[in-house]
This record gives structure tokens, sequence and C-alpha cells, in this order.
């Protein structure tokens, strides 16, 4: 019932002109923050002390960023819209030629990203540009949910790997196949995580960016999609990087992590509208940091299966 709902909704939100979709976000937005009190004071709670602002300018922010999540969502129904000839007149890419690079290098291309901006619409850049995306993807609570966010993105033809199925695996021979690999590296990683700070606050910050990186020797490339005040999108680019080596495996996968939380705290600083500020960023306590190591990363070997990354 959910999945038709969902793609009954979709057909017509794509009959609506763009900007009279960016109006109804506005709407919805406004809405969502009047009405659903949890997630806009834990929002306010967090962004306070991270951004170091007074509780009413953090209230303005949280509705603008309220605002641009009901356009993020009704972007994902429209989606099925969009296309190889008509992505410029929504999305604008800086760079792109970095990305066109790592991919020559021949080893797949790590993207590290978050939940910034429309980040369903990310993919789209590059996918309509010729480019072979794929992404690890979180199940949603709801099977039917899942299932029309899954088929929603098959319209911009990237291939997602599913957590809790073969996921590693699949996303490893993605990466050999010289594919793109997206990660959201913005989530609650849980025990198994590497806690650094993130925003003022520490953190379990996912390691997958930089474990893949390593077993693949896969560029990692940083990529953030940002809504500008005509309510399309800017896609930013960053420099590649990769991977350092200095033989002590736990300490570079930690600081590679380190180098990459830098570069997502620093986009959500500058737009801290974009950003889910209600997720629940630091939901692990450091007491509950695993005893082992950062990371287990056994040494590289012939095969082409992926090592354990959890």
């Amino acid at each position: 019932m959910l999945y038709n709902t969902l793609m009954m909704m979709s057909r017509i939100v794509r009959l609506l002109p763009y900007d009279l979709l960016l109006f109804f976000g506005r709407v919805l937005g406004n809405l969502y923050y009047l009405l659903i009190k949890k997630q806009r004071e834990r929002a306010v709670a967090q962004m306070m002390p991270a951004l170091n602002i007074s509780e009413d300018e953090a209230r303005k922010l949280v509705r603008a960023s309220f605002v641009n999540l009901a356009r993020n969502m009704l972007d994902i129904l429209y989606m099925p819209n969009l296309n190889e000839k008509n992505l410029s007149q929504y999305i604008e890419i800086d760079h792109l030629e970095r990305m066109r690079a790592a991919l020559d290098e021949g080893h797949g291309v790590v993207v590290l990203t978050g939940h910034v901006g429309t980040w369903e619409w990310l993919s789209a850049a590059f996918s309509l540009n010729n480019m072979p995306v794929t992404a690890i993807a979180k199940l949603q609570p709801n099977a039917e949910y899942s299932r029309a966010l899954d088929d929603l993105r098959a319209t911009i033809h990237v291939e997602i790997f599913n957590r809790g199925t073969n996921e590693l695996r699949a996303a490893g021979r993605a990466l050999k196949d010289g594919k793109i690999l997206g990660f959201l590296a913005d989530q609650d990683a849980g025990p198994g995580g590497a806690f650094i700070n993130f925003l003022g606050k520490i953190a379990s910050t996912p390691m997958g960016p930089a474990v893949f990186s390593r077993r693949f020797n896969a560029p990692v490339l940083p990529a953030f999609i940002i809504r500008q005040p005509n309510g399309r999108h800017l896609v930013k680019i960053g420099e590649p990087m990769h991977f350092e080596d200095t033989g002590d495996t736990d300490a570079d996968l930690l600081r590679f992590t380190e180098k990459m939380t830098k570069i997502l705290e620093q986009v959500i600083r500058e737009n801290p509208t974009q950003w889910l500020w209600f997720q629940k960023r630091w939901n692990t306590p450091p007491e509950m940091q695993k005893t082992n190591k950062h990371h287990t990363v056994k040494a590289r070997r012939k095969s082409s299966e992926t090592e354990d990354t959890t």
C-alpha cells in the first residue's frame, strides 16, 4: 500500500513545474517545523553548541533546514524527471573533471559525502554524465518505503547495495570494476566506529571510506550537493585524496578518517541549513567504544574478496 502511494505521489509531483515544487516545499517545511516538536528540539539542542550560536539563531537556521528537507523529499519524488538532456537545468557541477581523472586511475572512486542538500541527486550528477554509480544504503524500517526509494534511484541508473546483505563484497567488486562508490559518512557508526571530534563533540564515525580506499587503492573524492538561493543545486567536487600507508594500518585509517571528517564538518559549518541536525549523530557515547583496535583490516591479499570492515 505504501509503495503504491509513494509511486503515485511521485507521478503527481513530476507533473508540477519545479518552481511550484519549491513553493510547496517551503510550505511543508514550515509545517513540519511547527508540528514535529521532538525532532525540532533535538536539532536546536545539537546545533547551538556545534555552531556556538544562540537559541534564537539556532531556531531560525533549523526552520530553514526543515524547509530544505521538505524540498529534498519532494526532489526525490521528482527524480524520475531527471535525464541526460535536462540535468543542467537543475544541477551545476563544479570540477567534474576531477571525477573523470579519478576514474581514469582505474581503481574506482570512493565518494565522501553526507546528508547535505538533496544527497540523492548527487548520484544523478555523475550517473547522468555517463559515470557508473553505486552506493551502500541503509535499509528503511518499512520495506515498502525502501523498495520505492530503490525504484526511484534506479531511474537515475544508480546501483544500491543495501546494508545487511552482501553489500561489502558487492561494493568491493564495484571498485574493482572501476565504478563510483558513495558513502554517507555522517552517521553514527556504533561501538565499532572511530571516536573522533565532530562539530565540537566526540562522535562514533564510519571508517568505511578509509577502509575501502586502502583495500582497493581507490582515490577518495569529497563531493557535496548544495541547494542554491534559486532552488537549484550546485555540486562541489573537492581535490582527490589517497590513502597514505605508513605501515601502521590502524593509525593510518584513523588519520585518514579524521581528515575526511574535517572536510565534512567544514561543509556543514558553511551550509548549516543544508544538514540533518536532528539525526542521532552522537548516539553512541565514547564509553561504548570497543576495546580492540580502531578497525580490523587484514593484510592485503591477491584475493578479490573484501576484507571484514566491521
